[in-house]
């Protein structure tokens, strides 16, 4: 049972931590694990709920589960899933537990208890942080944490939330080793398809992540559980901006340690409000599907591909993954979607030489398959891009620029792998364009819709997509001259609005700028080093 500030009385620690070999951030589970896993309906937790929920430091038995469903006010349970910090005995948590209470009509939400800041509050915590190893230690949590979670059956985009106790705030070299451990947490969860949650007290914990929501590199929690004994049954609190974790990211656990009865059953539960829901899907750019969006780009001196992949904040640099070579003959790469609706995104490119467009299909283990050509009659087209089901029919599509006439056309994704005959939807004046992106529905209107880089000012346009057409631009931005390769990378972020990247020219960094349906905002940097990267696709 979690506890808060300024008093810590966690039961008696047990340690659970759980065996997972991990090579590459691969996981592996035991034999006994993937039988579970493969006996288990994957089930996503804790989904839509907002309501009253309770945690206990044991999982109450069927039995006493389905007295409290019928008379208690609680909808949502906490489980302690894992970590080695783990207090009390878990004999009812089983794969089949889960499957039962799920089908009752329980929210669960997982709970994690792995290692404790090294100036903990909580004595009874015997496993603690390593200030010098904390993100090392964060990943490794983060990576048992989901062998727990498949082995219950708990899916990915289940939202799993570490338990950080109460720990003192005079001590600089811990806070920072509980940031760097929870960054870590967040961004190995989020590589392997679930959701992160924290839990803390108001004045230590939550304090930290409040004061470090924005701060460049930190991987945030998705969610978060705060703490605060007032038996106040609310979501505000005046330590929380309105801002943050907001909509549906918030859980408080107003009341702790106490007994309660319904149905003739007694638990000694903590109490909380709940309003989660699952965040936003990345849509246009989740390469590695793990739920994320991701970018790709070739490197101009070898001609090599790689996806770089993301996990809300920054594109993964260290796991980066090779997924082509011999690129250096193409002079338009462009991500299109899913063409031939198989799930998995794909690519086209044009070869320079004879101007000839390939299709390069996308496979599950995120390369590209054997190429089909689409098109001889691309070698006076520019600005090729990829802009989404424009018309509605199902199949990704392009745009493209034509150079003698300067007239930009549809090219509409056809059923067979293939395009269509192209339609004219703007005449003249598009040699002045010098971007072009496909941006996703970024107004939030139903129709994708284009971002557009004009002139030497660089002024960028939104061109709102209507069936098949694009409607009268708005310009959201200026000063993008000194910006290349924009790309829409969908919801990068996942707060529910498409965003935009682009490199710097000087000094060749990365940037996010994310949407609020009516414009951008100021550009956060994801990585380094794209100087020698391009095209981004």
């Amino acid at each position: 049972m979690r506890t808060t500030a300024p008093v810590h009385r966690k039961r008696v620690v047990r340690a659970a931590f759980g065996v997972a070999v991990v090579l590459l951030s691969t996981l592996t589970l035991t034999q006994a694990d993937a039988t579970m896993t493969a006996g288990a309906a994957a089930t996503v937790q804790p989904g839509t709920f907002k309501g009253k929920a309770f945690d206990a430091c044991t999982a109450p038995s069927s039995a006493s589960m389905a007295a409290w469903r019928k008379a208690s006010p609680y909808r949502g349970i906490g489980i302690y899933i894992g970590g080695n910090n783990r207090g009390c005995t878990q004999k009812n948590l089983t794969a089949g537990w889960v499957r039962t209470q799920v089908a009752a009509g329980w929210h669960l939400i997982p709970l994690y208890v792995g290692p404790q800041a090294s100036c903990t509050i909580a004595t009874k915590k015997k496993n603690l942080i390593s200030n010098t190893r904390a993100a090392a230690q964060g990943a490794t949590a983060a990576q048992d944490a989901v062998v727990q979670a498949r082995a219950l059956g708990l899916a990915a985009q289940s939202v799993l939330i570490y338990d950080m106790e109460a720990y003192r705030t005079n001590d600089a070299a811990c806070r920072k080793g509980v940031l760097a451990f929870m960054s870590a947490w967040t961004a190995e969860l989020h590589d392997l398809g679930y959701l992160s949650g924290f839990y803390s007290s108001m004045g230590s914990g939550v304090a930290d992540q409040v004061a470090n929501y924005a701060t460049r590199g930190y991987v945030r929690p998705d969610y978060l559980d705060f703490a605060r004994w007032d038996k106040v049954a609310t979501l505000t609190d005046a330590g929380l901006p309105a801002t943050h974790w907001s909509p549906h990211r918030r859980m408080k656990q107003y009341q702790g340690d106490h007994k309660e009865t319904w149905g003739g059953v007694t638990i000694n539960i903590d109490s909380n409000l709940v309003d989660f829901a699952p965040l936003p899907a990345a849509k246009l750019a989740d390469h590695n599907r793990n739920g994320w969006s991701d970018v790709l780009a070739r490197t101009s001196s070898t001609g090599n591909l790689f996806l770089y992949p993301g996990n809300g904040t920054y594109a993964d640099e260290k796991n980066r993954k090779k997924i082509g070579s011999g690129w250096k003959s193409m002079n338009a790469i462009v991500r299109i979607g899913d063409l031939n609706r198989d799930g998995y995104s794909d690519v086209v490119a044009r070869v320079a030489a004879n101007g000839y467009l390939y299709f390069y299909p996308g496979r599950s283990n995120g390369t590209l398959g054997t190429r089909k050509l689409l098109s001889k009659s691309f070698k006076k087209m520019r600005e090729i891009t990829a802009i989404g089901d424009l018309n509605k029919d199902g199949y990704p599509d392009l745009l493209a620029a034509q150079t003698s006439n300067h007239n930009l056309y549809l090219y509409p994704g056809a059923k067979g792998t293939k395009l269509a005959t192209r339609k004219l939807i703007a005449a003249g004046g598009w040699d002045q364009r010098n971007e072009l992106t496909g941006a996703g529905d970024f107004n939030r209107d139903g129709h994708p819709d284009l971002l557009v880089r004009q002139g030497k000012a660089g002024q960028l346009w939104l061109y709102p997509g209507r069936k098949g057409a694009l409607a009268a631009r708005k310009q959201i931005g200026t000063g993008w001259n000194n910006k290349r390769d924009l790309l829409g990378v969908g919801d990068f972020d996942r707060d529910g609005y498409p965003d935009l990247a682009a490199v710097l020219t000087t000094p060749g960094s990365l940037m996010l700028y994310r949407g609020t349906g009516s414009g951008l905002r100021p550009g956060l940097r994801l990585a380094t080093g794209y100087k020698g990267r391009s095209p981004l696709f």
